[in-house]
């Protein structure tokens, strides 16, 4: 794999991408140069300057992920990426704690005019009686985005013993409740709050989510905290509260347009404080988001699905380990269906049957249409563009759970029409257990003749002496019948190499061969 650095990262990340990859360091990379460059990669690695538009991506004929050594991926246009198949991976775990920290010495700074009184004294003043600030203890702090940095603020305000109020749409009042938030509106909040942080990413949903109208119903005293990103809180209108007084201050770390040396919050004399989207900005988050991208880098490598892909089915990394295999069965349940049945494609039913059932199916049901458009399309297929490109077709799959099943401890069954496929996982490893009505035990992987016969003495001996004398080795063999003895039968026998066509005809010759083909799994 070789990969592509346009943005500075920490050289232990850059250390880890060697281990496994050609890697080129090429900062400042933009436009025409970026454009030109980016067909010869499988990989690109990016912070927030570097911007990876639908041109950019489509030009990389063979992009497989963009890491983003960071948390924001407004710099990237994923919806471009999912269409070509080009996972978008980040690192939301590894700046936490630097982006609290960097919060609350924001939070503290505003409570204490700090950069002010540090102003004024380096100039030669002393003018204690222009900084007096105020105490943030039994302050009403809002939370705006209770993900994992925005409840790690609250954990530490507690800390300082405020009353902690928030808002977050996917968070429940009972989950809420348990880190000590009341869970309010936003204008609630905008009412209530002596203090507000967000901590939201951006969204059509959340631009300007704090707004003129929002503003408007604030105390006078209200200190706002932006070092999530910029767009959160318009601008324009945040400059003019403050400036008018309606309320006490703001301390914003991120702008809608970086550099923002021209920003009029940078611009503003009044009481803003301003830094240069330093959130992130600490040793151990550095090397931590650079060394986490290169580890999920290395995985998409390695045929893996990454821990944090942005535009994959969204599933816990501790889960994730544990349905990889059954989501390495469904593509092959769907690459087996391809391959058994002609015609049009009927209603596609997945059925997870049994504890894989406790799960989320959205990777499995992606791997299932994956191993189904493969064969049949001209586009690169794989986990992240396989439900855009299935809808595109009027593709969609039904999904089925039935938690109490027998013999097996986990099932996955596939339907199209008339063609049923199926199959469980053995430790750790994908096995097909069903095609068609014939019980089976196989594992995934190979190439299979398939032949069905009639169950009578010598058949399968038949086949296998042909196979042998035309030089076609067998490594496995199973047959399933679907009753009693002398009922149809089927043969599957796993060969080292494709069978030619012309041993195929001379299979089907045999008395009492029917339908033969090769399949592979």
């Amino acid at each position: 794999m070789r990969v592509l650095i346009t943005d500075p990262i920490a050289e232990e990340g850059i250390d880890c991408l060697r281990g496994f990859a050609e890697v080129d360091v090429r900062l400042g990379l933009h436009g025409s140069e970026l454009l030109a460059a980016i067909g010869a990669y499988e990989a690109l690695v990016v912070r927030s300057e570097t911007r990876v538009s639908a041109d950019v991506i489509e030009a990389g004929a063979l992009l497989q992920v963009i890491g983003r050594a960071g948390v924001g991926v407004d710099n990237i246009d994923v919806e471009a990426a999912t269409r070509h198949g080009v996972l978008v991976v980040n690192a939301p775990t590894g700046n936490t704690i630097a982006a609290t920290e960097h919060t609350l010495a924001m939070l503290l700074a505003l409570a204490r005019s700090i950069p002010q009184a540090y102003a004024s004294l380096k100039s030669g003043e002393w003018k204690r009686s222009q900084f007096v600030g105020t105490e943030i203890r039994g302050r009403v702090l809002g939370v705006v985005g209770l993900g994992k940095i925005g409840l790690e603020v609250a954990k530490r305000a507690r800390g300082f013993e405020m009353e902690l109020i928030g808002y977050d749409p996917y968070v429940s009042p009972d989950q809420a409740r348990a880190a000590g938030i009341e869970l309010l509106s936003v204008p609630d909040i905008m009412r209530r709050a002596d203090f507000i942080t967000v901590h939201t990413p951006l969204t059509p949903a959340t631009t300007n989510l704090i707004g003129e109208k929002e503003l408007a119903l604030a105390k006078p005293t209200l200190r706002i905290v932006n070092c999530a990103r910029g767009g959160i809180i318009n601008e324009e209108a945040l400059a003019q509260a403050v400036a008018g007084g309606r309320i006490g201050g703001a301390a914003i770390d991120v702008f809608t347009k970086e550099p923002a040396t021209d920003n009029v919050l940078v611009k503003s004399d009044g009481n803003i404080i301003v830094t240069p989207h330093l959130g992130a900005s600490t040793e151990e988050a550095q090397i931590a988001v650079a060394v986490d991208v290169a580890h999920q880098i290395e995985e998409v490598a390695q045929g893996k699905q990454p821990r944090f892909a942005v535009n994959a089915p969204a599933v816990l990394p501790e889960e994730l380990e544990l349905l990889r295999p059954f989501v390495q069965l469904a593509d092959k349940l769907g690459r087996l269906y391809v391959q058994l049945t002609e015609g049009q494609i009927g209603p596609i039913e997945l059925t997870a049957g049994g504890d894989v059932a406790n799960y989320p199916l959205a990777p499995i049901t992606a791997a299932v249409l994956k191993g189904i458009l493969e064969a049949t399309s001209d586009q690169k297929v794989n986990l992240v563009n396989a439900g855009v490109l299935a809808k595109a077709r009027g593709l969609s799959v039904t999904e089925k759970k039935i938690f109490d099943i027998e013999t097996y401890e986990s099932l996955l069954t596939l339907e199209v029409g008339d063609t049923t496929v199926a199959g469980t996982v053995e430790y750790g490893e994908p096995r097909i257990v069903q095609l068609n009505r014939y019980r089976v035990d196989l594992p995934a992987t190979g190439i299979w003749l398939l032949a069905r016969h009639r169950d009578q003495p010598g058949m399968v001996g038949k086949v296998g002496t042909l196979l042998g004398n035309s030089d076609v080795n067998i490594s496995g063999m199973q047959v399933g019948r679907l009753t009693a003895r002398g009922d149809d039968s089927i043969m599957i026998l796993i060969v080292d190499d494709p069978v030619p066509e012309e041993v195929l005809d001379r299979v089907r010759a045999i008395p009492g061969v029917g339908l033969t083909q090769v399949v592979a799994v």
